[in-house]
């Protein structure tokens, strides 16, 4: 799972995360076995909503997206593979780039020190994270955490039908995503690379930074409130930066785009769809430990803004000039919003379209 240069031991961060994650809500055999059946059977009824909704389908001839239900083990075990496929490439770049490598010895004991960080980090998160489309890593698989989505429903009081549609249907819009326009992977992988290309820090110097932003988080998790740039603490160059406001927009756009979807398909097909949102909303909104550590990851609470403002930009360029109009996003990357058009999605129409934002 980690090569020799690898800033961080994500054999050690899995193992780490397994033995501090909380345990799942309690339930039977035969309720856990009906949980999973329900959420195969929710994914499947999905798929027709979403294309429907948005009148995308996937390539044809591409690869049939795999559908997996999971405890939280499963899913720290498939993202701490999902990040080391993401970021052990990057490490090997910025180390070809430098004239000295490191010892090997200083490497084991550096990644092994972020490893058990990153471990406690991805214990937090397995039991808040209800379900997420795989693209880098083993790619393609939509992964739905069971306990995740049983404690949570229990929590707000929902129906357990509904409750695991609409997040399906949130899911299922990020796979279609990936599946109807696989240039949409290669195109955050390219703005991967040149954010490695504007970099010349050395992999020492990223593995120390990167240990600071792991410790400031566990600071948030347990109620601290230092100063700290998050994320943002390992981007210093105006290049690096102008990238990350590009994939930020990218993922800005997905996210509200599939917030959009699940709440477009209406009370005919989530027939509490009002309620789930309304009381999701208030959940979201509290100032608890997994905002705190999105907040801190991402260093500026104008980042958090910037992924509700996706939401309110597919509604705003939807409105202008329908979902017709809206899906030339996805003609390619000239086509992507900019950060500055999240909050203006006129701006995006009159770029695009080539005319005047007009109501549809």
């Amino acid at each position: 799972m980690s090569s020799a240069s690898s800033l961080v031991d994500w054999a050690l961060a899995g193992r780490t995360a397994r033995k501090l994650m909380g345990a799942g809500p309690a339930t039977t055999r035969e309720e856990a076995a009906a949980v999973v059946r329900d959420l195969h059977e929710k994914a499947a009824v999905a798929v027709a909503h979403v294309e429907g909704l948005t009148g995308l389908t996937p390539v044809a001839g591409g690869p049939v997206p795999e559908v997996a239900v999971v405890d939280r083990p499963a899913w720290v075990d498939a993202n701490a593979s999902g990040m080391a496929a993401l970021l052990d490439p990057l490490v090997e770049a910025l180390t070809a780039k430098q004239d000295t490598r490191p010892g090997v010895l200083a490497t084991a004991i550096g990644s092994r020190a972020t490893g058990i960080q990153a471990g406690g980090l991805l214990a937090f998160l397995s039991s808040r994270v209800l379900g997420q489309y795989e693209v880098f890593g083993t790619g393609g698989r939509l992964l739905l955490v069971a306990p995740n989505i049983v404690a949570t429903e229990r929590k707000l009081g929902v129906d357990p039908g509904d409750f695991r549609l609409w997040v399906c249907l949130h899911e299922v819009t990020h796979q279609l995503q990936f599946t109807a326009f696989p240039w949409l992977k290669d195109h955050l992988e390219a703005e991967i690379a040149r954010f490695v290309e504007a970099s010349d820090l050395s992999t020492d110097v990223l593995r120390e930074r990167l240990q600071d932003v792991l410790r400031s988080i566990g600071d948030a998790v347990r109620g601290g409130d230092g100063d700290s740039e998050g994320l943002m603490a390992l981007v210093r160059d105006p290049e690096q930066r102008a990238v990350l406001d590009r994939v930020t927009a990218v993922m800005s756009l997905v996210e509200g785009h599939a917030e959009y979807v699940m709440d477009g398909v209406g009370p005919d097909v989530v027939p509490t769809v009002t309620t789930l949102r309304k009381r999701f909303a208030q959940r979201r909104k509290g100032r608890g430990p997994l905002d705190r550590v999105l907040r801190r990851m991402l260093g500026l609470e104008q980042k958090m803004k910037q992924y509700a403002e996706g939401r309110v930009f597919v509604g705003g360029v939807v409105e202008l000039v329908g979902m017709e109009g809206f899906n030339r996003v996805w003609e390619g990357p000239e086509n992507l919003p900019r950060i500055d058009e999240l909050t203006a999605p006129e701006r995006w129409v009159e770029r695009v379209h080539g005319r005047p934002a007009i109501p549809a």
